[in-house]
């Protein structure tokens, strides 16, 4: 059995209007990390929206989800970032967010993807 652990990133790409990709990221993540595996979580593109303060879900069905990002840390999820890029093109700042994450530049965000085992997309 191998020791190390394997490095996992959930990346956020899609809005989290109009379809439940961004809430089934959601919970992956916290199942992942109630197996205390290797997790790192990335907000990038339209998926910056899905940890906005005061996010408009109706079109889902489900209710607002965003305030539960703040359960991360609950689950040892510490490797939180955000694509500087995508936040500030899309009209955000961190005052916006639900969550305190580390904000990187988009050539970090090609590093960090080079050295991931596995992606889970959503």
């Amino acid at each position: 059995m191998n020791d190390e652990m394997a490095k996992l990133m959930v990346v956020f790409r899609t809005a989290p209007y109009g379809s439940i990709y961004s809430f089934e990221g959601l919970e992956n993540v916290l199942i992942m990390g109630a197996y205390d595996q290797d997790v790192s979580v990335l907000f990038i593109d339209d998926g910056v929206f899905a940890i906005k303060k005061g996010m408009d879900n109706s079109g889902t069905g489900i209710k607002d989800f965003s305030p539960t990002f703040r359960a991360l840390e609950a689950y040892d999820i510490e490797k939180i970032f955000i694509d500087r890029t995508s936040m500030e093109s899309r009209g955000l700042t961190k005052d916006d967010l639900v969550i305190d994450a580390e904000l990187i530049e988009s050539d970090t965000v090609e590093k960090m993807m080079e050295e991931q085992k596995n992606f889970f997309m959503f």
